[in-house]
């Protein structure tokens, strides 16, 4: 028998990150509570502590705003682009 493999979103992953952070519970009650390894929530709570920072650092909110309008400009040139080369070889193989 497999065990299939429990996908956690990030808002939880913060829940428990920040409850470990608290110490409220031990590590070892908060696996047990939502069915994770020990080590994972380490790994979260060191990410959680290390990037904490980043949140309050001027501007990153409208570089990933930026950074995501440049992207979504680059995918529509693309469409473009694809869709004037399949034109192109629609016409070229006589459809």
């Amino acid at each position: 028998m497999t065990k299939k493999t429990r996908r956690i979103d990030a808002a939880l992953k913060a829940k428990i990150a920040l409850e470990a952070v608290r110490e409220q519970a031990t590590v070892a009650d908060l696996a047990q509570r939502y069915e994770v390894h020990p080590n994972q929530i380490y790994a979260w709570k060191k990410q959680l502590l290390d990037q904490a920072a980043r949140a309050f650092e001027a501007g990153v909110g409208r570089e990933s705003e930026d950074a995501r309008e440049h992207e979504i400009e680059k995918l529509h040139a693309k469409i473009g682009q694809l869709i004037v080369e399949r034109d192109f070889l629609a016409r070229r193989s006589g459809r």
